[in-house]
């Protein structure tokens, strides 16, 4: 299954979530409830999955935590907030170079309609290969 194929099952699943239950939540509360619906449609998802890292030579065990990684190829960021900002899309920009992914889906469930929460952000960098930043691939 292609990676726009995922997103756009997420984001079906997003919409349909936000017109249930609205804004208002915890983050954590929507973040379940959203896993949940994923993997009822078929798809593997892991929540809050600690992303170890590398700069400059350190290891940084807890770099990041993904909100959702679904099907090791679709990142979702989500939040509970009035609005998002720039830094948000940063922060997941970051996130895909160093996870080398193509597309995050950040949610905000926090607005009062999902479309105005709801940002693609494509990696048009690609990876950090060369870079003294990179994810920590332990030996095997």
């Amino acid at each position: 299954m292609d990676v726009e194929h995922i997103a756009s099952i997420a984001v079906d699943c997003g919409i349909k979530l936000h017109q249930r239950v609205g804004p208002g939540l915890l983050e954590s509360a929507y973040e379940i409830v959203l896993a949940h619906a994923l993997e009822a449609r078929g798809l593997t998802v892991e929540r809050q999955k600690i992303i170890p890292i590398v700069i400059d030579g350190i290891l940084i065990e807890n770099g990041f935590r993904a909100d959702l990684l679904v099907e090791n190829a679709l990142l979702i960021e989500l939040k509970s907030i009035d609005r998002l900002s720039a830094v948000h899309a940063k922060q997941v920009l970051t996130y895909l170079r160093f996870l080398e992914l193509p597309l995050d889906l950040l949610m905000n469930f926090g607005g009062e309609t999902f479309k105005e929460g709801l940002r693609r952000v494509v990696n048009r960098h690609g990876t950090l290969e060369g870079s003294a930043l990179r994810i920590h691939k332990p030996l095997r």
